[in-house]
């Protein structure tokens, strides 16, 4: 009788509505979609055409200072996981692969430690190495449905649909609902009938997945989940618009945050939740992870630089957020910005190289290819004129006047105090985050060893960040009273110094090799470092004689080589062989030889040289080297 009734309990347990179950933890669904900024009816953009989403802000509360940390997929998904910045992992470059810190987790884990059932519906897309079992579920298939009964959920299921690569695409013709005629088109954008187009279909795939993320939410609802999940709804970063992606500029961090909290979690609420209200709070995806484990009742680790803004662990608004830019795909640049209620701050720590670099991926879009024919061909105005040409050191720009960001105000005396400002908060929370991004890629690895970048970067005798940190700031303010300070760090033991002693050089052009032509032609012939010497060489092969060109392409040519040399040393010779334009014609026979493969594993990075072999090979007129054939699959039985 005893033991009968203990089974009829335990049943009626199993069979209890999910509520009872997990009555101390809220469900959290996120839906999440790719490539789309803040264009959406809910905030104010009268030629988007989004009801779901326009509904969850209406009964939630929509964000107008989120930004996205990085502005493409990966770094910006790699914040999130590990509510770290990339920059302090070693984990930055577009696309990248690090030791995750050693004794950390990601947030997941923390959450399954609070009970949570953890699903990812699906990309990843880190570059970070998972310390351990991540998800409980990470597939096409995942879905909070298969939790165990009585557990909470955390579930993100990601969108694809607007998509860069689905701008381009074709389209259903019931899908293209947008006039291009009356698409906003942006002051640095050319008003033509391919950038119209372009803009278009952006907005037909952003409907496209506003669709779906409806359907995701009427499924919640269907489930009777609704009022027991607190819902989030952003986009990974900018569109897919050339100088959105991959630009840390506003059109290219800032994205769509909805939060939702039903009436039972309403004390978990942000402090300033108002249902259909807007918050100003700055928010960035590093807070994400804090403000998840904040939600759940989990402590938040001491190691996360995020801040939470829900749950009883919510800070203070900050007065600032910060946003990077490292190597995206085949082009090497770096920068750093500083993002404020009103105005936004970028330090560009690769002046020389044109905003515009040649990214493989980025010009597959008919504006990119439109856009820099019209430059070449003298038809732009001096904004979009902008783009495909070399950088200030310093931004700052106001938002409120110019949302599009084209008018410079680094140089107003007005907005001095502005500037000055920005640029301390900027070298504070390089100071606080030990960025280790001033390293060169190579050395980034070469200096971790068999551990993480973040543990080296907080090890003062592998990486002198003040030393490192000064050299890249003076190196970059394109000075010419700072020569012979900058000819001095070519003198440096420390080889990432070294690194930006040329750099610097290499910045000041013709004046940088008057300046340091003995320096240079020793660094590049025997620097133990391979990054320096492929830096020294192109400062020699752009700006020297012919006899020191020439000296300097053979080097170039032998560090491009990613049989012999590691992919970060072949892809910055690579990229230097490039930029040597005509001067390299010389060599053209053995660059074309160059192997388009590494020797060993280079994982996520190992197709990136050859992506700029291709390019050389485009602009020499030489057809790309032919693939061996695949093998057919078996066909299905």
């Amino acid at each position: 009788m005893h033991r009968s009734c203990y089974f009829l309990l335990v049943s009626a347990l199993l069979n209890l509505p999910d509520r009872a179950l997990s009555a101390d933890h809220p469900n959290i669904l996120w839906i999440t979609s790719e490539d789309n900024g803040p264009q959406l009816g809910c905030y104010g953009d009268k030629y988007a055409v989004t009801p779901s989403l326009d509904a969850l802000a209406a009964k939630g509360m929509r964000y107008t200072n989120a930004i996205s940390c990085a502005p493409v997929c990966a770094p910006a998904r790699t914040t999130i996981i590990s509510g770290i910045f990339p920059p302090s992992t070693g984990a930055e470059h577009m696309r990248s692969m690090v030791p995750y810190p050693a004794g950390l987790r990601m947030y997941p884990q923390h959450l399954k430690d609070a009970g949570y059932y953890c699903t990812n519906n699906s990309k990843e897309d880190y570059n970070l190495t998972k310390p351990g079992t991540v998800w409980d579920e990470s597939s096409p298939k995942a879905h909070y449905q298969n939790r165990p009964a009585g557990s909470p959920f955390f579930a993100i299921f990601n969108s694809t649909i607007s998509h860069e690569s689905q701008i381009r695409n074709a389209i259903n013709d019931k899908d293209r609902i947008h006039d291009p005629a009356k698409a906003p088109i942006p002051a640095y954008h050319p008003d033509t009938p391919e950038v119209r187009k372009d803009w278009a279909q952006y907005y037909d795939r952003v409907t496209m997945m506003d669709t779906i993320s409806g359907k995701q939410l009427a499924e919640l609802e269907k489930a009777g989940l609704a009022e027991d999940t607190i819902i989030f709804y952003y986009g990974d970063h900018g569109s897919g618009m050339p100088r959105s992606k991959r630009w840390p500029y506003n059109s290219g961090l800032n994205v769509p945050l909805i939060v939702y909290f039903p009436e039972k979690w309403k004390h978990l609420a942000p402090q300033d939740y108002t249902p259909g209200g807007v918050s100003q709070r700055l928010v960035s995806f590093v807070d994400l992870a804090p403000t998840l484990l904040s939600l759940a009742g989990q402590e938040i680790p001491s190691t996360m630089q995020g801040k939470a803004f829900a749950g009883p662990q919510q800070t203070p608004d900050p007065k600032y957020v910060y946003g990077f830019r490292g190597r995206m795909d085949e082009r090497y640049d770096l920068v750093r910005t500083v993002r404020g209620s009103r105005y936004i701050y970028l330090r560009q720590y690769m002046p020389h190289r044109i905003y515009g670099q040649h990214v493989d991926y980025m010009f597959q879009t008919p504006t990119t290819r439109v856009w820099e024919t019209l430059f070449k061909a003298g038809k732009l105005n001096e904004a979009q004129s902008l783009f495909w040409k070399t950088k200030p050191s310093e931004e700052l720009y106001d938002l409120e006047t110019d949302p599009d960001e084209v008018h410079n105000l680094a140089g107003s005396p007005e907005h001095r105090a502005v500037l000055e400002e920005m640029r301390q908060a900027q070298q504070t929370w390089a100071r606080e985050i030990k960025d280790v991004g001033f390293l060169p890629e190579d050395e980034i690895h070469t200096r971790s060893g068999e551990g993480s970048p973040y543990d080296m970067g907080h090890d003062p005798k592998r990486y002198d960040f003040e030393a490192v940190f000064a050299a890249a700031n003076l190196a970059t303010s394109q000075k010419s009273s700072d020569l012979p300070a900058i000819l001095a760090l070519l003198g440096s033991p420390d080889s990432a110094v070294r690194y930006w002693g040329a750099t610097g050089l290499l910045v000041q052009g013709s004046a940088g090799l008057e300046s340091g032509r003995a320096a240079l032609i020793k660094a590049a012939d025997s620097d133990p470092s391979d990054s320096v010497r492929a830096v020294s060489a192109e400062v020699l092969g752009r700006y020297g004689n012919q006899d020191e060109a020439a000296r300097a392409l053979k080097i170039l040519v032998d560090l491009a080589d990613q049989t012999k040399h590691s992919v970060p040393v072949a892809l910055l010779a690579a990229n230097a062989i490039d930029y040597l334009g005509d001067r390299a014609l010389s060599a053209q026979d053995r660059i074309l030889e160059l192997p388009m493969k590494p020797a060993g594993k280079a994982e996520r990075i190992d197709g990136y040289v050859g992506r700029v072999l291709l390019t050389l090979r485009e602009e020499a007129g030489v057809a790309a080297p032919a693939q061996p054939a695949k093998a057919k699959r078996p066909k299905a039985k």
